[in-house]
């Protein structure tokens, strides 16, 4: 039994189907995500690369900004990143004077991280143009599609939402 090419005219079929059928990463939620945290974080970038720091130090700084000392292990969760790498990147920060290292005063084996005024002062200015780069970044949605965003977001990563959000 011979096998038979497939026929020109089956090609176009294919085609038209593919076009009504959108690719898995077009409407893949995770891949959307990381799409959308590339676009809005691209043009951002040169703004934390022009002060002196790494997206992973933006992180940190951003991250500590305005908080109560912080365990590593939680820093890590937050900054999305490895604890063994966010430990070693903390002891360069703590040496620059941008963060300070603290035992814990109710475990003495933890190790918490607190923003300095040095580290304060370099992350509030990228702090004002984030801000600024998101209002860039999402004008023309509406003040409750952002917030409804915002909210939907921050339930998918497995966070609470405000009443502010609802």
């Amino acid at each position: 039994m011979s096998r038979r090419a497939p026929s020109m005219s089956s090609a176009p079929a294919r085609a038209a189907a593919a076009r009504d059928d959108p690719r898995f990463v077009d409407d893949y939620l995770g891949y959307l995500l990381g799409q959308a945290n590339h676009a809005l974080f691209r043009d951002f970038d040169a703004d934390v690369r022009a002060a002196g720091l790494g997206s992973l130090e933006w992180r940190v700084l951003a991250v500590l900004s305005q908080q109560p000392p912080m365990p590593i292990g939680q820093l890590a969760l937050e900054v999305l990143s490895l604890q063994p790498t966010v430990t070693k990147l903390v002891q360069r920060l703590a040496a620059q004077d941008w963060v300070a290292l603290r035992d814990d005063p109710a475990d003495q084996r933890r190790t918490l991280v607190v923003i300095t005024p040095l580290g304060q002062k370099k992350v509030t200015p990228l702090i004002r143009r984030a801000r600024a780069h998101e209002a860039r970044v999402l004008t023309g949605m509406s003040a409750s599609d952002v917030q409804r965003l915002k909210a939907q977001l921050r339930h998918l990563a497995g966070g609470t939402s405000t009443a502010a959000d609802r």
